[in-house]
C-alpha cells in the first residue's frame, strides 16, 4: 500500500469564509499515483473545518446563517471565561462540523457528486494562515 501525504495552504478572511479546495485537493490525489484507496483531509485547528457543500452563492450565506441560529456568537460561553478570546461559538461549531473528511479514491479521481465540492471552513473571528494536511493511501 502506497501512503502520499502533501499539505495545502489557505489564507483565510475570517468568520464563516467558505473556501472550494475540491481541485487543490484532487491535485494531490493525482500527484499521489494512487488509482484506487482513500484520501483523508485534515484541517489543522481547532476552528476551523472541512466539509462538502453545493458551492453556489445561496448556501454560502445560508451555512453562516444556519450556523448563527444552531451555535450563535453574541452568548457567553465558558470558553470566555478561560481565554477571554471571545471565540467560543468558533469551537464549538468545529466540534459538531469536523476537522476532517475521507473520500474514496476510484480511478485516480474523487468520485464526488455533481454539485459536490470538498470545501475549508474558517471559523475563527479573525481572518487566519491555516494548513489542510490531505493523506492519499492505496494501491
Amino acid at each position: 500500500m502506497k501512503v502520499y501525504t502533501a499539505e495545502i495552504e489557505l489564507q483565510t478572511r475570517g468568520e464563516v469564509d467558505i473556501i472550494d479546495i475540491t481541485q487543490r485537493v484532487q491535485d494531490v490525489v493525482s500527484e499521489s499515483g494512487v488509482r484506487n484507496g482513500i484520501a483523508v483531509v485534515f484541517a489543522v485547528g481547532s476552528t476551523c473545518a472541512v466539509t462538502t457543500m453545493e458551492y453556489e452563492p445561496g448556501l454560502k450565506k445560508d451555512i453562516p446563517a444556519a450556523l448563527e441560529r444552531l451555535f450563535p456568537k453574541g452568548i457567553e460561553y465558558e470558553h470566555h471565561k478561560t481565554w477571554g478570546d471571545y471565540n467560543g461559538h468558533s469551537h464549538v461549531r468545529a466540534s459538531f462540523l469536523k476537522a476532517d473528511y475521507t473520500i474514496p479514491v476510484v480511478d485516480s479521481k474523487l468520485p464526488l457528486g455533481t454539485w459536490q465540492q470538498l470545501v475549508f471552513i474558517e471559523l475563527d473571528t479573525r481572518p487566519r494562515r491555516r494548513r489542510v494536511i490531505v493523506q492519499v493511501m492505496g494501491e
